[in-house]
């Protein structure tokens, strides 16, 4: 009885050690089948590692009276004696004024015509027509802001600027310093960062049309709809999601501006100011231009929390309405 017993013993312990040594083969053949792509996504890791994650230490700095020769961490704390002088100050008002009405202007204007762009577009039979207005809308998008910026130039110049030469002027007009008066630049800026950003949201806008069901339009055909109600019943319903999903993300920009936008196009000009002046821009002057190092990081610590609620706020908010269109 008790050799039989043995024998079930040594046969479950086999039977063990080849499950283990099978396992370890497995292991070994899944690794090196993985490892390729661990290391391809190396090189994106240490860029998100340096870029992004490095720099957190640098929030130290908005609560610190910095010190070069003692260092960040040697460097005497201040409370928040840094948020205090940026809020006692006139800028901080008009910079977070700026900012905001800004981004809610771009992202209104640029989803209303990238929508409008989508929609037209999507209506075009014609493949080569197709790629023509796709890449003549997007080009815009991958041209530099210092590229942008001597274009608008080229139109705005008060002496040689095209509008001012051939437009204002041939109509009996009177000349215009576009870069000396604040009244058009709300305008102008809107119109620039249209002009350059929607062909980017419209390509998003027009992969959700072409992501539509046929059947829905072949049946609002057969009962007599028009195209406008087609549009209206069918297209702008089903983009909803695709809405909601870019206003979280317009949200977590909110607090947030194009440093190249309200820096490069309105050429820096002073008087522009109280019309140009985002927090960005103000985080690049009081560092470069003040040396404020404390200030500049304040604003820039202020600007994320607020990004930060801001885009929880608007996902809860979204999330109520369609859950699917939440990101978290």
């Amino acid at each position: 009885m008790s050799s039989n017993l043995l024998k079930i013993y040594d046969t479950g312990e086999k039977k063990r050690e080849n499950m283990m040594t099978k396992n370890k083969t497995k292991r070994k053949i899944r690794w090196k089948h993985i490892l390729p792509f661990y290391v391809m996504v190396l090189p994106g890791l240490l860029y998100l590692l340096i870029d992004k994650y490095i720099p957190m230490f640098g929030v130290l700095i908005a609560f610190k009276k910095l010190d070069f020769q003692k260092g960040i961490l040697g460097s005497p704390w201040c409370g928040f004696d840094n948020f205090r002088f940026l809020f006692q100050s006139n800028e901080a008002w008009v910079i977070t004024r700026n900012t905001i009405l800004y981004n809610v202007g771009f992202f209104l204007v640029n989803t209303v015509l990238s929508i409008v762009l989508a929609i037209l577009i999507n209506e075009i039979r014609s493949k080569r027509a197709v790629k023509f207005y796709q890449t003549s809308v997007l080009l815009p998008f991958l041209m530099s802001w210092v590229v942008i910026g001597y274009l608008v130039y080229a139109y705005l110049s008060a002496e040689s600027g095209l509008i001012n030469a051939s437009v204002l002027q041939p109509l009996g007009y009177e000349k215009i310093a576009w870069y000396q008066d604040k009244r058009y630049w709300p305008f102008i800026l809107i119109f620039v960062n249209a002009w350059k950003g929607v062909g980017y949201s419209m390509i998003i806008y027009l992969s959700s049309i072409v992501g539509i069901s046929q059947d829905y339009y072949e049946a609002a055909r057969l009962d007599g709809a028009s195209k406008w109600k087609q549009i209206r019943t069918i297209t702008l319903p089903l983009l909803k999601p695709t809405v909601l999903t870019l206003m979280i993300l317009a949200a977590g920009q909110m607090f947030r501006s194009d440093f190249g936008l309200f820096y490069q196009i309105p050429r820096n000009s002073g008087i522009l100011y109280d019309v140009t002046r985002t927090i960005d821009v103000y985080v690049y002057q009081a560092l470069m231009k003040n040396s404020d190092y404390g200030m500049s990081s304040a604003a820039s610590v202020y600007q994320s929390i607020v990004g930060f609620v801001l885009i929880v706020a608007v996902n809860k908010l979204a999330k109520k309405y369609n859950p699917e269109s939440s990101i978290f």
